[in-house]
């Protein structure tokens, strides 16, 4: 799962989502710098992607992206699943999607003072381009996708990416739809 995945699997719980969104930044021992609610977040985020990682669903979604990308197929399916929730009717309308990545957005905004600083500087640029809410749309996860190749060591070509999606887009989609309740189930029960 990405951010708005995240972000959504925390339940409109402020602490849960500043922990959730901000977990691949924190290393180590650093995590028990935060405060509890915020450490409980970033357990959320680490059991929700240990889940989705071992998902039968998930492991079906990364063979369309494994050949080309290797490792890096489950952050494409990550963003993939971003996609789709993001144009899920069932979880959100445009309106209900916008209200609720600004809800995000202020969250986040009113904890800057704990927020990481590789994920500080990243924040103006996630809301000035609205990246959760731009996921609906076919060209968002494309540009999502170029930026996780920029940010890759050893990736340069987001375009292969983007052409598995468009020709696997059904099959996805039915794994994202496989996935999605179950993964809503799991974080709804966990262990806060």
């Amino acid at each position: 799962m990405n951010y708005l995945a995240h972000a959504y699997l925390s339940f409109n719980n402020p602490c849960l989502t500043v922990g959730n969104l901000v977990s691949d930044f924190i290393k180590g021992a650093r995590q028990h710098a935060y405060p509890e609610e915020i450490r409980k977040g970033i357990r959320l985020h680490r059991s929700i992607d240990a889940y989705t990682d071992t998902h039968p669903a998930t492991c079906e979604a990364k063979q369309i992206f494994r050949s080309q990308y290797r490792l890096y197929a489950s952050a494409f399916v990550d963003v993939v699943y971003d996609h789709f929730l993001a144009s899920d009717a069932d979880h959100f309308t445009a309106e209900s999607l916008a209200g609720f990545v600004q809800s995000v957005y202020q969250t986040l905004d009113a904890h800057t003072d704990i927020l990481p600083e590789a994920f500080a500087r990243m924040l103006p640029w996630m809301k000035s381009q609205n990246w959760l809410y731009n996921y609906r749309f076919p060209w968002g996860l494309e540009k999502s996708f170029g930026g996780l190749v920029r940010r890759a060591k050893f990736l340069d070509d987001s375009l292969p990416a983007i052409g598995l999606f468009h020709t696997h887009r059904e099959h996805l989609q039915a794994c994202y739809r496989a996935f999605i309740p179950d993964v809503l189930a799991f974080a709804a029960s966990f262990e806060r």
